[in-house]
This record gives structure tokens, sequence and C-alpha cells, in this order.
């Protein structure tokens, strides 16, 4: 039987906690800075959680599940 390999982009973006959840990088964080505020650059530090609705696929791109 071949090896199920796990889907590389995927694996470049999320992140698995210890705790089971999966984290990903926030978006518009890249360029044109100058226009958005300070409040939402520093929130755009902290990463974010994948919802739920999206759970079983990202977990089927990690080969969680």
């Amino acid at each position: 039987m071949p090896k199920v390999k796990t889907n590389s982009s995927a694996k470049k973006r999320f992140k698995v906690t210890a705790t089971g959840k999966i984290t990903h990088q926030k978006s518009f964080r890249r360029h044109i800075l100058t226009k958005k505020s300070k409040k939402r650059k520093r929130a755009m530090r902290i990463d974010g959680v994948v919802h739920s609705s999206n759970m079983d696929f990202v977990k089927r791109l990690l080969r969680l599940k």
C-alpha cells in the first residue's frame, strides 16, 4: 500500500496546539499597513483558531482524521 501524504501547503499554514485546536496566521498583514490602525495590526499578530465548520476539512488535509 502507498503511504498517505499530508497536504504540503496545509502543514505550512496550520499548527496543532497541545489541546487539539488548530491555529492559523491572520490575513491582511503583509503590505499596505499604513492605512491600517495600530489596534488592527496588533490584533493580527495573534494566531486565529480554525472555525468548527472548517475543522473537519483542515483535519483531513493534515491527516489527523
